[in-house]
């Protein structure tokens, strides 16, 4: 299958189409599977996502989608939430879960290494610093080439004590 236009690009063209319902996309893919091919498109908002939101957003991306026709064969659309184990992609995302426990892969090595899990310590403009292994890493964004909040191991860090205080990561739909 070819996407007439690149994923980025069509990223682009539907990142508008999300923001006009209030959600922000955190990752978009397509994949070829058995029951045929899947562009998944997952979206977040400071708030949470619903099922409702889910569902709007799908209908709103899939009537533009059949107006621009960018994918050359048929496929299946998903949209839903990125999950616990949620992506993190911009100083926002980072910040939002400052003292969770996340895992990072880097495009450069930094200190000797290009990947690293651990407590998110500090989140500046261009940097994020990641305690692992009792030593601290600052990690310039530019650089991180994959990020992932790792939901259950904060949940186990903090109620072990170690953490920052246990807080509601989730508001809306869970």
């Amino acid at each position: 299958m070819k996407l007439k236009k690149g994923i980025a690009e069509l990223w682009e063209l539907l990142e508008p189409v999300v923001a006009s319902e209030g959600m922000e996309i955190i990752e978009m893919e397509l994949q070829r599977e058995p029951q045929g091919y899947v562009l998944r498109i997952y979206i977040d908002h400071p708030d949470g996502v619903t099922i409702e939101d889910c569902t709007r957003v799908s209908r709103v991306v899939g009537d533009y989608l059949d107006v621009i026709d960018p994918i050359d064969h048929a496929y299946h659309l998903e949209v839903s939430s990125p999950g616990v184990d949620r992506p993190l992609r911009k100083v926002e995302h980072f910040a939002r879960y400052l003292g969770s426990v996340v895992r990072v892969r880097t495009t450069e090595v930094v200190e000797g290494r290009k990947n690293f899990k651990g407590i998110l310590v500090d989140v500046k403009e261009d940097t994020v610093t990641l305690e692992c292994d009792g030593h601290a890493y600052d990690i310039p964004i530019a650089i991180v080439g994959k990020a992932r909040l790792l939901y259950f191991e904060t949940e186990n860090l903090r109620s072990s004590g170690r953490g920052r205080k246990k807080q509601r990561i989730f508001d809306r739909g869970d």
